[in-house]
């Protein structure tokens, strides 16, 4: 499945000011990276990837439809999916905003790489 276009241009909607921005296609899908770090993408098995801190996994997962991102088989505390609307792609620009503010926020306290 590819990554949904229209998700793509509204996240970059709401990044496209930060400084150091750069887009990748990774995973099937279009990742938004700050310093080299991934802060949120469309996913290409639908719905977003967003980067978070890793101490909040737990609170963050309470919401509905937001998950813990699983690779090779393990939960990754610190990467979430979000997916559960009925249609992410209807998924209200406040919250869409929130999501993308999140990962933006916990990337930029990383170092570059």
């Amino acid at each position: 499945m590819a990554y949904d276009e229209a998700l793509a241009a509204r996240i970059r909607a709401l990044v496209t000011d930060e400084p150091g921005l750069t887009e990748k296609r990774m995973f099937g899908g279009l990742a938004f990276l700050l310093g080299g770090h991934m802060a949120v993408a469309a996913s290409g098995r639908g719905g977003l990837m967003v980067r978070v801190d890793p101490a909040r996994s737990a609170e963050l997962v309470a919401g509905a439809g937001v998950e813990r991102m699983v690779m090779q088989g393990r939960e990754m505390d610190g990467w979430l999916r979000v997916s559960g609307h009925p249609d992410v792609d209807d998924l209200p620009d406040a919250d869409l905003a929130r999501w993308v503010a999140e990962g933006v926020g916990f990337v930029k306290t990383l170092p570059p790489k």
